[in-house]
């Protein structure tokens, strides 16, 4: 019936230490407590006597009309939670008329995740080896991707206390299928003190990538441009200037820097910064339709959801996808309307109660009488 069921009933399939890499932070995981915390404390103010008969939850991401404002995440080895991996998730995906991010590291190459008839985002990495990450966008292209989010927030990865725990190496036949043979052998093999994925990902990212690789990624392909992993209103301007098409507020789902904010509290200053120059996207703890309500109202066009769609996967497959995106699309209409919301538009008029500055803010500027201006 809700996102949490979903989760029980992966957590009741999944072995221990798969359970914990999806589910886990870093450090002390109190950013991804912070990321559900924060979201709850997100107060919508409902309007009323409006018509609401008709809810819309339709919308445009990145120059493609979608059913409603909610993309998958890149989540990478799929494989891991069901055999089909990424290729049932991306069925689900087109099935609910949502986009699919199939990322640098999924356990299926992209060719047989993207198809000309679905929304295919492709999630980018900076490697070290640079003429493999611009082989990768140029795959994407010919597979019929629409848009590429390169990953900006991960140099290595986070020190993630559960896998070092567990000493959580990849099963030999799960591997990351974009790159080489040979490429992600250290992911298999145990590392004392350290996750094997850690190793991978730390011998094969550059942690030297800059704001001038993102304007020569800008300059090298014809696809939209989405930069994922900002917390700071001037990274999401600098991202503006390099031509991007999008940014993705996120703290990676608190599975890097612990300690860092709250996505949604970094949502409103980075959407006026960027001012309608750019399309703003949420990630990180969206756990129903509310949630993706409370992002619209803060200035987001719309989110990403991760886990949510590892834990319908591992509990049914594509079914259990699809059963996540419809209980998303269910949830946010009965949201809209109870707040007075006819489509995803007047959402990002609605008023959220702001206890930490003492009034009321709105995403929106200018707002007419109507919509409750000068109420702060």
């Amino acid at each position: 019936m809700c996102l949490d069921d979903v989760e029980r009933a992966a957590a009741a399939v999944l072995p221990a230490d798969v359970r914990d890499f999806v589910a886990g932070g870093s450090g002390a995981e109190s950013t991804l407590a912070g990321n559900r915390a924060a979201l709850d404390r997100v107060r919508l103010v409902p309007r009323v006597l409006r018509d609401v008969s008709e809810c819309d939850t339709s919308t445009t991401l990145l120059g493609r009309p979608v059913s409603l404002p909610v993309a998958t995440a890149p989540v990478g080895y799929q494989k891991l939670a069901h055999p089909e991996g990424e290729r049932a998730a991306a069925r689900a995906a087109l099935r609910a008329g949502v986009p699919f991010t199939v990322g640098t590291l999924s356990s299926v190459p992209l060719e047989e995740v993207a198809s000309p008839e679905a929304v295919t985002w492709f999630q980018l990495y900076w490697l070290r080896d640079r003429e493999l990450t611009f082989d990768l966008v140029r795959r994407a292209e010919d597979a019929g991707c629409s848009a590429v989010l390169l990953t900006v927030d991960v140099p290595w990865m986070g020190r993630r206390l559960r896998d070092v725990r567990s000493g959580f190496t990849l099963p030999r036949e799960v591997v990351a299928a974009n790159l080489a043979v040979g490429a992600h052998s250290s992911a298999h093999r145990a590392a004392a003190g350290a996750s094997a994925l850690a190793t991978h990902t730390s011998e094969a990212f550059a942690a030297s990538v800059s704001w001038a690789d993102v304007a020569e990624l800008r300059r090298r392909t014809r696809l939209p441009l989405v930069v994922k992993g900002l917390l700071d209103p001037a990274d999401a301007v600098r991202a503006v200037e390099c031509g991007v098409d999008g940014v993705v507020v996120s703290n990676h789902g608190g599975r890097q820097l612990d300690g860092a904010v709250a996505s949604i509290e970094a949502l409103p200053a980075v959407a006026a910064a960027v001012a309608g120059r750019c399309q703003v996207l949420l990630d990180s703890g969206v756990r129903s339709g509310v949630d993706v309500l409370r992002a619209l109202a803060l200035g987001a066009d719309g989110v990403l959801v991760g886990r949510p769609v590892v834990w319908g996967l591992a509990a049914g497959g594509e079914r259990g996808v699809a059963r996540v995106l419809d209980l998303l699309r269910d949830e946010l209409r009965d949201a809209l309307g109870l707040a007075g919301c006819a489509d995803v538009a007047a959402a990002r008029g609605l008023r959220v109660w702001d206890g930490s500055a003492g009034g009321f803010r709105t995403a929106r500027a200018g707002a007419g009488e109507d919509e409750g201006a000068g109420e702060r």
